[in-house]
Parts: C-alpha cells; sequence; structure tokens
C-alpha cells in the first residue's frame, strides 16, 4: 500500500504527524543532500529541486552513499521493482550502517522514509552516519553531522583518591536531618475520641 493511499491521520495521530513535521528543517536536509552529493561525487547526480524525501524515498542513493563510505556494504541495489525491493534497499542501509559503526537508535526504519511518517528521523540518522564517518580515520571526505566527543582519560593520585573516600556524595543521602528516632514500632496507634 502506497503512502498515497494510505487515510490521513486524525486525532491524535494527527497531532503527532503535525509534531514531527514542525521538527523538519529545510536548510538541514539541503545540507545533508550537498553532503550525500560531496561524497558520492560525480558518480551519481541529485536532483537538488525534488523534495527530500522522494529524491531519498527508493534508498537508491542512501545505499550508494554506504558503499561510497565502505566498499561492498550493500551487494545488491534494487533500482527498480515493487515497493518490496526498494524498501529491501533501505532495511540493506540501515543495516550496513550499523555494520559500518552507527548505533541502531540513532537509524529510522524503513517506514520512516518509505511512507514519509518521520523524515526528521531519516535526517537525524544521517548525521548520525556523518558524525560515524569522522571517527574512521581512513575517511578524509567531507565532514557533516555534530563532531564526535573525544576520550578525555583523567588520572587522579593515590591522595585525591584517599579524600574523595570521605565525602558523602548527596545522592546516597546525607548523615543529618530525617532520622529513625522516635519511631514505634510495635506499638499500636490509639485513636482518642
Amino acid at each position: 500500500m502506497s503512502s498515497d493511499s494510505r487515510a490521513k491521520p486524525a486525532g491524535i495521530a494527527r497531532d503527532i504527524a503535525n509534531k514531527i513535521d514542525k521538527k523538519r528543517d529545510p536548510a538541514v536536509e539541503r545540507e545533508t543532500l550537498e553532503w550525500i552529493q560531496a561524497v558520492l561525487g560525480d558518480s551519481y547526480k541529485i536532483d537538488m529541486d525534488r523534495p527530500y524525501e522522494e529524491v531519498l524515498r527508493d534508498g537508491v542513493i542512501l545505499c550508494n552513499l554506504i558503499n561510497a563510505l565502505k566498499p561492498g556494504s550493500v551487494k545488491k541495489v534494487n533500482k527498480s521493482g515493487g515497493a518490496f525491493l526498494l524498501m529491501a534497499n533501505l532495511e540493506q542501509f540501515t543495516q550496513a550502517c550499523v555494520d559500518y559503526g552507527c548505533r541502531k537508535e540513532d537509524l529510522f526504519q524503513s517506514v520512516d522514509l518509505w511512507e514519509k511518517r518521520n523524515i526528521p528521523a531519516v535526517t537525524n540518522a544521517l548525521q548520525a552516519l556523518g558524525t560515524c564517518c569522522q571517527r574512521h580515520p581512513e575517511y578524509k571526505g567531507p565532514i557533516f553531522g555534530p563532531k564526535p566527543a573525544e576520550k578525555n582519560v583523567r588520572q587522579f593520585t593515590d591522595e585525591q583518591m584517599r579524600a574523595g573516600q570521605t565525602i558523602i556524595g548527596l545522592q546516597m543521602g546525607s548523615n543529618q536531618g530525617a532520622s529513625q528516632s522516635g519511631m514505634n514500632i510495635g506499638n499500636t496507634r490509639h485513636i482518642v475520641d
């Protein structure tokens, strides 16, 4: 069933769809397509005038992108066929992203793009892929997405470690304030009229 023949959402589903659509940023979507074009180079020409979700929907560009980053990630890219074959491209892309080093939590589900349910999730996934690229030392392509966090190892002396053992952290409670003094365990409660 294509997204065009699907009934329009109503009630809370409409509210959720509207909230998701408000998260879209055309400038970021264009920047995403420009990054993909820069990575693919002249091997694939992206039509920047088409709607963002339509450019990416069949998964062909996404499969070519991951193959450009890690050759051989997607063995067979389905360029035509029914919805099932084209959605398989999206599944292959997300699996290849996981194999490349992206977290599953950062990726989108196939229906998010195929049925245009959550396009911001697609953009976030591509930004996560761009960040993941920056972690690979062999990647020399264009930078996209947030800069990955770097390791910040700290060295403490034995004296500093011992000093820290004497401090009671706030999450452990306090040695002042409420206590169990005055508790009458075992006594019955007397009600006076």
